[in-house]
């Protein structure tokens, strides 16, 4: 059982580990993975883990090397947050977001460790290839044929609320610890989501601090603890996170640096849920019931069913859209919304 703190989180259940040989080994692990797991020292070679084991100065000066003069997008709180990167009392971000070059960045990340009241400096979702030269060569974890998107964070001590993504996902610790909390996809009721338009990164976040849960405001959450798992991952350790599992982050130590990437089974060209989610609370969740049944049955018979009764009475070459998705479909649909929406 990992060690994940007092109170009702020191129930949570441990991520699995496995041993990985090669990369054929790794994929064959992640195509039949249907839940997390952990690999140890997977990345343990790395010269920025090796640099990050020497200090956080070696690390940040491993990273300037590589980086590309250019600005950064960096978030910074006010002091006294205790890394918790979340709304303040008014429902706004509690961080400001402007943009920085690197080696300002990291000086102001040095100046403030050892201070347990300093502020949060955090890079989120940077793009490897697009901000540095090299790093991704020397430095990254062989994905097969898989399309991937490298990103690389880098912050001080932080705590990222549970919120979950659509693509699967590959987490690497470079440089510090962190620990990781999930829950399984259908956790979301239990885990008390806030607003799915006003966010600290674009995706709804539990409103649970897990440091500190409030069981009479989100009494549910006991019952997502029983379905959660938590793990605590050294430099060079790899986790494996199924697409849609809901995960809380934190960044342990003075610097910390992980490398992710992110792919999706699914063709590029299909759209976005999350889009079609929202677009569903503005057409469809303030009609009357019986029209918002009747667009439930709507959805069943077009979206999640689908099945030879959709099209089998329309004669083959006409049933459009209803067809299997193809690049082609999925552009005269776009094309479709896109002038519905602007009208």
């Amino acid at each position: 059982m990992a060690e994940a703190g007092p109170g009702p989180l020191a129930g949570l259940a441990s991520v699995p580990e496995v041993r990985v040989t090669d990369a054929a080994d790794l994929d064959a692990k992640l195509r039949a993975a249907t839940t997390p797991f952990l690999i140890r020292g997977l990345a343990a070679d790395w010269p920025l883990v090796e640099a990050g084991l020497t200090s956080a100065d070696t690390a940040r000066a491993y990273l300037l090397r590589h980086h590309r003069d250019r600005p950064f997008t960096v978030s910074v709180s006010q002091p006294g947050i205790d890394g918790r990167l979340f709304y303040d009392g008014a429902m706004a971000m509690n961080f400001r977001t402007f943009d920085a070059k690197l080696p300002e960045i990291f000086t102001r990340m040095a100046s403030f460790a050892g201070h347990a009241d300093a502020p949060t400096v955090y890079l989120a979702s940077i793009d490897v290839h697009q901000f540095f030269d090299g790093l991704h060569a020397a430095n990254h974890i062989d994905l097969g044929t898989r399309e991937v998107l490298a990103s690389i964070w880098m912050g001080t001590r932080t705590r990222i609320a549970a919120h979950n993504d659509v693509p699967d996902n590959l987490a690497v610790v470079a440089v510090g610890h962190r620990r990781f909390t999930l829950f399984p996809r259908e956790q979301f009721r239990n885990l008390y989501l806030g607003p799915v338009d006003n966010t600290p990164a674009g995706r709804a976040v539990s409103m649970v601090d897990f440091h500190a849960p409030d069981l009479a405001r989100h009494p549910r959450f006991v019952e997502a603890i029983r379905h959660g798992q938590v793990v605590d991952m050294a430099p060079g350790d790899a986790l494996y996170i199924p697409a849609l599992w809901w995960h809380h982050v934190e960044g342990l130590d003075d610097f910390n640096v992980l490398v992710n990437y992110w792919w999706r089974e699914t063709p590029r060209w299909l759209g976005q849920p999350q889009e079609a989610l929202n677009h569903a609370l503005m057409a469809i969740r303030d009609l009357p019931a019986d029209q918002k049944a009747h667009w439930r049955d709507m959805f069943d018979y077009y979206v999640f069913n689908n099945d030879d009764d959709v099209t089998a009475h329309i004669p083959e070459g006409g049933r459009g859209v209803l067809d299997p998705m193809t690049p082609e479909l999925a552009g005269r649909l776009r094309a479709y919304l896109l002038r519905a929406l602007s009208r």
